[in-house]
């Protein structure tokens, strides 16, 4: 159902079972998929791709041009997964030259006022609480959660199945399975809580554990706890994907215990 108050490019791609509520603009060059809802007062510019089953609500705007003064006007996109929830005021920009795209995987909820800076990458399941900001090129995997009021500096990585307390300072790359908060952002434990829920077997959790119990505590620095790592714990899945998380890290990781 689409009202006849809402604004609809004839050049918009709409699926079946679709509702557009009233007030809503939706320009040329967007694709939404079927059974995807709509709310009011919701703007939604060239280059969007919405997948199915969405729920948007009213005042979120999606597609519109990156706040990066060397975009230079070229095509570039927001792409965002099935069953995801946008809240109200939701701002998602499209991406730059870096990725050419900003993209929002499946089963997302992202909460009201939130801020998706161009070419951001999130993963499937990610939740972001109420004000999250994340400035252009951070990547979250998936099922990583971050409470209300954080904000994550351009170009973090923030690991998987990784939950990061309300109102940080996101300046380092956040590894996968730990909880992290405190100002500087460090090390708080691991996620049991959050694993457990996803039925990580106690075993797994426990690796994980270990893991972080070398990496953080029994080390002072990152080179020590990854020597430790690869000295002492048998391989592991678990392990050899935190081991590659770290190595591959640009800005560094989050401090361990404080």
């Amino acid at each position: 159902m689409i009202s006849n108050l809402a604004s609809v490019s004839s050049e918009a791609q709409i699926g079946s079972d679709v509702t557009i509520e009233a007030f809503t603009s939706i320009y040329d060059d967007v694709v939404i998929g079927d059974g995807t809802h709509i709310g009011p007062n919701v703007t939604i510019f060239p280059g969007t791709r919405i997948g199915n089953n969405c729920k948007i609500y009213p005042g979120a705007v999606i597609g519109a041009i990156p706040q990066d003064l060397k975009f230079d006007g070229e095509y570039t996109t927001v792409e965002i997964g099935n069953n995801t929830t946008i809240r109200e005021c939701v701002t998602i920009h499209r991406g730059t030259t870096d990725k050419m795209k900003t993209s929002v995987g499946d089963n997302c909820l992202l909460m009201g006022y939130v801020h998706v800076a161009h070419d951001c990458t999130l993963g499937n399941n990610v939740i972001l609480a109420n004000y999250v900001g994340l400035s252009g090129h951070v990547t979250i995997d998936d099922y990583a959660i971050i409470e209300g009021k954080a904000a994550a500096q351009q170009f973090v990585h923030i690991g998987a199945h990784s939950f990061i307390g309300g109102a940080s300072l996101i300046r380092k790359d956040v590894p996968p399975f730990v909880r992290a908060a405190r100002e500087p952002l460090s090390y708080a434990g691991i996620n049991a809580v959050g694993l457990r829920r996803r039925n990580f077997s106690d075993q797994d959790v426990k690796t994980i554990e270990d893991i972080y119990r070398i990496l953080f505590v029994q080390n002072n620095n990152v080179t020590n706890g990854l020597a430790s790592l690869a000295a002492e714990m048998p391989d592991h899945p678990l392990r050899t994907q935190v081991i590659e998380f770290v190595k591959s890290s640009e800005k560094g990781i989050i401090r361990g215990l404080m």
